[in-house]
């Protein structure tokens, strides 16, 4: 378990060097330069020339590049200029509001999916399993700006009964003030997960209750109901705990839409907003963000992976 820690590790470090690297190439490929692309276009030549100089993108491209590790170590993700703000202070600030996003439609798309998919195993081929199964289609095949629309048309106004816009708060506790303005952004992203997770939960299930495990306990003459709590959904779960660390980043980027849809003041505005305005150091720094939780994600899911699977043994 150990070696295979440690390897995931460095799969993860090296997955991250790559990240790094693509950004970096990519900063050198904005129009101008990378002083222009940052400065923007009404920044003077005389201003270019300084910028250029002072953050030394007049020396050789692997020196630029070591000095921009070294920063990214330090925790130096870059600099705006349009916030006058540095790109780890922007995200400190708006990364905690898009973790409580994203951990709500986590938690509910849990709730649902999870009891929804065993439904579907267990009534499978029934009416119940076609009409779950059809609305499942519908939720994951949905543009996620779109779902959103339609729920603020339905239940913000026509119907009056949510707001249609996300509470606003500088901080995670000013945001949780008003909890009946994030019902509909958590909606939104987590149905397109509920979808999803119900699917495989469903496959998962179907594959566990042919096992011979199973068949054994309801030849005990076990009931039924112990049989699904005991056996059946900590099988079935096992696929879903891997599931959630690779669906992360798709989670991540609808929540870039769900947060602009519902002016939400998390990082996923931020990035929208920093996409429309082209302040490409919040945006550089914000990839690199997501690619290292991204990689934490999905060495979380393989050591949750082995916890709930005691069969599971790493070498």
């Amino acid at each position: 378990m150990t070696a295979y820690l440690v390897r995931r590790v460095v799969q993860g470090i090296i997955v991250v060097i790559g990240v790094t690297l693509i950004v970096f190439i990519i900063l050198h490929a904005l129009p101008g330069g990378p002083a222009r692309g940052m400065l923007g276009p009404e920044a003077t030549e005389q201003q270019v020339q300084q910028f250029i100089v002072a953050n030394g993108y007049n020396k050789p491209l692997w020196v630029q590049y070591w000095r921009f590790i070294d920063q990214l170590v330090h925790g130096n993700l870059g600099y705006s200029y349009q916030s006058n703000q540095t790109v780890a202070a922007l995200l400190a600030n708006d990364l905690p509001k898009t973790a409580v996003l994203v951990l709500l439609a986590y938690a509910v798309a849990l709730i649902v999916a999870v009891p929804l998919g065993i439904l579907q195993a267990v009534r499978r081929n029934s009416v119940v399993d076609y009409v779950t199964t059809g609305a499942s289609f519908v939720a994951y095949s949905m543009p996620t700006f779109w779902l959103g629309i339609l729920l603020i048309l339905g239940f913000a106004i026509n119907w009056r009964l949510l707001p249609a816009e996300a509470p606003q708060g500088a901080t995670v506790s000013a945001v949780l003030q008003n909890p009946k303005a994030m019902i509909l952004p958590v909606a939104t992203l987590a149905l397109v997960t509920i979808a999803q997770f119900s699917r495989f939960m469903r496959s998962s299930a179907i594959e566990t209750l042919v096992q011979d495990h199973i068949r054994t306990a309801r030849a005990m003459g076990m009931p039924e109901r112990s049989i699904l709590q005991r056996y059946l959904l900590r099988n079935s779960l096992i696929p879903i705990i891997t599931l959630i660390g690779l669906s992360l980043p798709v989670t991540i980027s609808g929540a870039v839409i769900t947060e602009s849809v519902f002016n939400y003041p998390g990082m996923g505005l931020l990035i929208w907003n920093a996409a429309t305005a082209h302040d490409f150091p919040v945006l550089l720094g914000s990839t690199i963000m997501l690619a290292t939780v991204t990689v934490v994600g999905s060495l979380l899911a393989d050591i949750l992976y082995a916890v709930a699977d005691p069969r599971v043994r790493y070498s």
